[in-house]
């Protein structure tokens, strides 16, 4: 481990840079992996899947928000304005598509019009962190080592979520894993040229940051919630969802 960390560390700049960006990427797919242990797909598993999806991703919300105002209040708000007119977009351009003409892995019709709005929200999101991660080199490697880790174990939550979405669809876990690490590659993308240019790029971070925690939000409301309530017991799903936004935030928190 000593080797690999030394190895690292005696990476050009840019290069290690992107290096950085890209481990964050490839732990969203460790997310895939609990769900190798789940054989049944029941109504009332995927009503549950949405729940435990919808409460990390408004627990994830939370902390973007948080983040973001670090950076600038009304920037924030204002990216999260332009978070839900961007779901609402992209739902009107999905409903106009003909839902024989839609498919996602297996899935067609209304299951791939709901995971491609998944991997459309959490790509969009990925932007923001891998800018994050580039700007966070401008406080030196120590703190970027740690901006880098914790969004890394942020991500596997957010893989959890993305699985729970696609697995329910017939998505196989190895291809959840592989789209997982798909909707997070901007992360190395944008944080090398965040790195070069980090003083251009940190008035954008709160409205990135604003952003996907308002089109995360809105999803959960308008999507992935009304389904688990329709599929499940109300109590239960209540319950998950509830209990997910918790672990969500304390996890944060403790990083």
């Amino acid at each position: 481990m000593s080797d690999f960390v030394s190895t690292l560390a005696g990476l050009p700049s840019v290069a290690l840079v992107f290096v950085y960006a890209l481990i964050t990427a490839l732990a969203t797919g460790l997310g895939a992996i609990p769900f190798l242990f789940v054989r049944t797909l029941s109504d009332r598993f995927i009503a549950y899947a949405n729940a435990i999806a919808a409460g990390l991703m408004v627990g994830a919300s939370f902390g973007l928000v948080g983040e973001g105002t670090a950076y600038g209040r009304l920037e924030t708000l204002g990216g999260a304005f332009l978070g839900v007119l961007f779901i609402l977009a992209t739902q009107r351009m999905l409903g106009e598509q003909d839902e024989e003409a839609l498919v996602f892995g297996a899935a067609t019709g209304e299951g791939a019009r709901r995971m491609l709005l998944m991997m459309i929200v959490m790509t969009v999101h990925s932007f923001s962190e891998g800018v994050a991660v580039g700007v966070s080199f401008g406080g030196g490697v120590t703190l970027a080592t740690l901006i880098t880790v914790a969004i890394a174990i942020h991500n596997i939550p957010e893989g959890v979520a993305i699985t729970a979405v696609l697995r329910p669809q017939g998505v196989s876990v190895a291809k959840c894993a592989g789209w997982s690490v798909v909707s997070s590659l901007p992360q190395p993308l944008m944080a090398v040229p965040a790195f070069l240019f980090v003083e251009a790029f940190r008035p954008a971070l709160p409205w990135g940051l604003g952003f996907a925690a308002g089109a995360m939000l809105f999803m959960v409301l308008v999507e992935l919630l009304p389904e688990a309530f329709n599929q499940g017991r109300r109590t239960q799903v209540a319950t998950l969802t509830t209990a997910s936004i918790i672990a969500m935030v304390l996890f944060q928190r403790l990083l």
